[in-house]
C-alpha cells in the first residue's frame, strides 16, 4: 500500500485550516486541508512501518497517522490542537467522531508553553525579516496575534477557539502593513503578558488525559486488526 493510499482510502478525519478556519480569509486565500488516518493495524507487523506523515494528494494537503496526532497533540502543539478545532470539516468518519468528542483530553496547561515557544520562534523570524528587509512579513505578524490571542483565551477559558472573530478587522490591517512594526510589536508583548497572567487562574487540567487517549487508540488498533 502505497502513501497516498493510507490518505484515500484510511482518513479519519479532515478538515480546512489556515485563514479560512480562522476567518481571515481573502481573495487570494490558499485553502490549506489537513487530516488524520488510520493505518490499518498489520501494516505495523512488518520491518517496514507506515508513515508517521503524508503530504497530498492535493496540493496544500498535510495528513498524520492518528497515532503521530495523538502524541502531538498530547504535547499541545498549537498546528495539532486547532486542527482538531476547525469550524470546517470535510470528512468524517466514526473513529474521527471519537478522536474530536477527546478534544478536552488533549488540552492542558503545557499549552502555555508550547504556544509560547511558538510565538517566540515566530517572532524572531519577523524580526529577522525586519533586520534584512526592512519590514516583517506581514501575513506571518498576522498569524501570529491570531495565535497569541487563541493561546490567551484558551487559558482564561479553557476552552480553544480559532476563528479570530472580533479581531478579524485589526489583524487583517496588519496583514496589509496599515499598522507600523512598533505597534504590532507591542501588541505581541501584550498579549504575551496577559497570556502569562491567565496561566495563574486557568481552568485547564496540569496535564492531559492521557490514559482517555490511550483507551481511544488501543481500541481503533485492535478493531482494524482485520
Amino acid at each position: 500500500m502505497d502513501d497516498l493510499s493510507l490518505v484515500r482510502d484510511h482518513t479519519v478525519y479532515r478538515c480546512v485550516m489556515g485563514s479560512r478556519a480562522f476567518g481571515l480569509a481573502t481573495e487570494a486565500s490558499d485553502t490549506d486541508r489537513r487530516g488524520v488516518y488510520l493505518a490499518p493495524t498489520p501494516l505495523f507487523w512488518r520491518f517496514e512501518k507506515p508513515p508517521t506523515h503524508v503530504e497530498g494528494p492535493r496540493e496544500e494537503q498535510f495528513s498524520w497517522e492518528l497515532e503521530r496526532f495523538c502524541e502531538l497533540a498530547l504535547r499541545a502543539n498549537p498546528n495539532i490542537l486547532e486542527c482538531l478545532h476547525s469550524p470546517l470539516v470535510e470528512h468524517l468518519t466514526p473513529v474521527g467522531e471519537e478522536l474530536l468528542s477527546l478534544r478536552g483530553a488533549f488540552l492542558s496547561r503545557h499549552a502555555h508553553v508550547s504556544f509560547s515557544r511558538y510565538a517566540v520562534s515566530q517572532r524572531g523570524k519577523l524580526l529577522a525579516d525586519l533586520r534584512v528587509h526592512g519590514a516583517p512579513r506581514w501575513k506571518h505578524a498576522m498569524h501570529l496575534l491570531r495565535l497569541l490571542l487563541s493561546c490567551r483565551d484558551l487559558l482564561r477559558s479553557g476552552r480553544l477557539t480559532v476563528d479570530a472573530g472580533p479581531y478579524r478587522d485589526r489583524l487583517l490591517a496588519v496583514r496589509r502593513g496599515e499598522l507600523g512594526w512598533d505597534e504590532v510589536d507591542a501588541w505581541m508583548a501584550r498579549l504575551q503578558e496577559e497570556t502569562d497572567r491567565a496561566l495563574a487562574g486557568t481552568p485547564l487540567p496540569a496535564e492531559p488525559d492521557r490514559t482517555r487517549v490511550q483507551d481511544f487508540l488501543v481500541r481503533t488498533r485492535r478493531a482494524s486488526v482485520s
